[in-house]
């Protein structure tokens, strides 16, 4: 464990060494949730025009209910683990850049696990009905990386978050495979899906 950990900390201090002050502007854009919500918008659009929206609602809510769940049993872990972050880590002062500094834990990764759990969850329900639907995941990726620029986790937080953002994910399909089976029981006939066809693997 104490390899890994350390194997972790080389880890960042490498990629957080890889910033610089010109690009601090652009990823503390990034990592704030509120504006990627444009990019929602236009999901949710496509979903409402393709779904109708009784269908997309129900996807609205499950997805709140999944996002809830996730975030939850996130702050579960950080609170468990207590792992300092490495902004907050005085075994790492003068050798990372911390852009930004919290006073919460680092383990798991909130920014990884929402945004995976969201994203894999999408992916799986809607790739079916709307085209380049694996795009979805450069989200999670760019939004997460974002917290290392900025010394608010290690790679191993994100890693663990993006983990725990799938089986969540997964959970949550399974309650959309009923509820869609029971309420929508019809084929859509946007690309030709058959029912079965978004959450299958």
């Amino acid at each position: 464990m104490e390899t890994l950990l350390e194997l972790d900390r080389n880890l960042f201090i490498y990629l957080n060494s890889l910033g610089s002050e010109t690009f601090d502007g652009f990823w503390l854009f990034i990592t704030k949730q509120i504006n990627w919500i444009p990019i929602f918008a236009i999901i949710l659009y496509l979903v409402f025009k393709n779904l109708g929206w009784r269908h997309a609602l129900m996807i609205i809510v499950v997805m709140a209910l999944l996002i809830t769940l996730t975030d939850q049993t996130t702050n579960l872990f950080k609170n468990g683990f207590q792992r300092l972050r490495p902004g907050s880590d005085p075994d790492l002062a003068g050798l990372i850049r911390a852009v930004q500094t919290r006073k919460s834990f680092s383990f798991i990764s909130g920014h990884a696990s929402n945004s995976m759990a969201a994203a894999f969850f999408l992916y799986k329900v809607l790739k079916p009905y709307l085209k380049y639907m694996g795009f979805i995941f450069l989200w999670p990726l760019i939004f997460a990386y974002s917290r290392i620029y900025l010394g608010l986790h290690y790679p191993g937080d994100i890693l663990c978050g993006y983990v725990w953002g799938i089986l969540m994910a997964m959970i949550m399909l399974r309650l959309y495979a009923y509820l869609r089976d029971k309420y929508f029981p019809q084929k859509e006939y946007v690309d030709n899906p058959t029912n079965d066809e978004p959450i299958r693997n």
